[in-house]
């Protein structure tokens, strides 16, 4: 029988403190000036493109040479420990780059991918454009059309997308379109739209309650034109897809589904930083703060909310890390992925709350960050499939049922 062990690897631990250290030095103390400016972080961004930290390269090594699909959840929980609004502007890459993956070829992973980051001396973004004005995540509910001009091998792209980080900024955007509308949400695909083509542009930029520092606005595609080759997985298989599903085959692939279910317990592990840095910064403040003649931290009220958080923290960690584990062996079977970024959110918000609590006044006020983080912790009930969307899909996995 193999042994089992909670421990991570030595591998595992340098990351770990390398990614700590820079958002304990870097990320952290910028993150007030840039929730304030509301403004894309250029300067942490290229700092973290200095010693590779952003770059397609780590995100490789995160997501594809580790057997156990831990590494990306413990980088992710120490970059969002930092500044969860820096975080997300340096992170949004990640999706589109996970976009590409999902549903792209080898050839088009390796041409794409390395353009949603550019590289230390010319820094680049990527966006991932799904939702829309009138879905969010009902992703069946889409409007985006994609239509094939067959004369110019090329895809015709009209549609507003909404939400979307680095929408706009970003060098590359994956867009989820509708192929085929009889189809619903099989039959959509995703694309790939190059730096620079014409027909795409910044709608309106979003000022946020949270998350600040993360570029947030709408993408609208008026006739963009791509080549045939920016449709991911190519037109041979997505004929092929399409015309099973016409003859009633199933068929899982939902182009916008797959890229949310592959980063899912990516986003409970940044919740599970934002949770952490509240709980921390919060011990450290009841045990120094005192209040008739004793540190408050003495008080069972604020010790048992602290017992409590640090509870709450530990089990979203170890939901976070199993459900990481379960997508690496490709083995989900109840909506571990779901129940990880539910469990998550939820903690989060709840424990940032508590945070302000035990700093009373000094947790309302932006003098201190606990009031930031609580901001920005609540976008994770919301963002990537809403608390009640979690709570569905698990539901439908758990009881086999089409629960509406």
């Amino acid at each position: 029988m193999s042994e089992f062990s909670l421990e991570l690897s030595e591998d595992q631990l340098q990351l770990q403190k390398w990614v700590h250290d820079f958002a304990e030095k870097i990320i952290r103390p910028a993150g007030e000036e840039w929730d304030r400016r509301e403004e894309t972080p250029w300067p942490i961004i290229e700092e973290a493109a200095k010693i590779g930290l952003y770059s397609w390269e780590f995100m490789a090594e995160m997501m594809m040479n580790d057997p156990s699909g831990l590494s990306m959840p413990i980088a992710l929980e120490e970059m969002f420990w930092g500044d969860a609004g820096i975080g997300m502007a340096m992170m949004g890459s990640g999706l589109a780059a996970a976009g590409i993956a999902a549903s792209g070829t080898s050839e088009q992973v390796m041409e794409w991918v390395p353009l949603c980051y550019g590289d230390a001396s010319d820094v680049k973004l990527g966006a991932f454009a799904a939702s829309e004005p009138d879905a969010g995540s009902d992703v069946s509910a889409y409007r985006t059309r994609a239509v094939y001009d067959e004369g110019t091998d090329e895809w015709v792209l009209n549609g507003t997308k909404t939400w979307i980080t680095n929408g706009g900024i970003a060098a590359i955007h994956v867009v989820v379109a509708v192929v085929d509308p009889d189809l619903g949400v099989k039959g959509q695909a995703s694309f790939v739209v190059p730096p620079n083509t014409p027909g795409l542009s910044q709608g309106q930029k979003f000022s946020k309650h949270g998350i600040r520092a993360s570029h947030t606005a709408e993408v609208v595609l008026d006739d963009v034109r791509v080549p045939g080759r920016c449709l991911l997985g190519g037109k041979e298989k997505l004929d092929e897809r399409l015309a099973r599903v016409r003859e009633g085959a199933p068929s899982n692939s939902q182009a916008a589904m797959q890229t949310f279910e592959a980063t899912r317990p990516a986003v409970a592990a940044q919740a599970v930083g934002i949770a952490r840095a509240a709980y921390e910064y919060s011990l450290d403040y009841a045990k120094e703060r005192r209040a008739f003649g004793k540190a408050i931290i003495e008080n069972q009220s604020i010790a048992f909310m602290l017992a409590d958080m640090a509870t709450e923290i530990d089990a979203a960690r170890l939901l976070t890390h199993r459900a990481a584990w379960l997508g690496k062996q490709r083995k989900f079977k109840n909506a571990e992925g779901s129940m990880a970024k539910l469990k998550a959110g939820r903690v989060a918000v709840w424990s940032t709350e508590r945070a302000m609590q035990i700093l009373g006044g000094y947790g309302y006020v932006s003098e201190y960050p606990v009031e930031r983080w609580h901001r920005d912790s609540k976008i994770y009930d919301i963002f990537e499939g809403t608390e009640q969307i979690q709570q569905l899909v698990i539901a439908r996995s758990i009881s086999g049922l089409r629960i509406e």
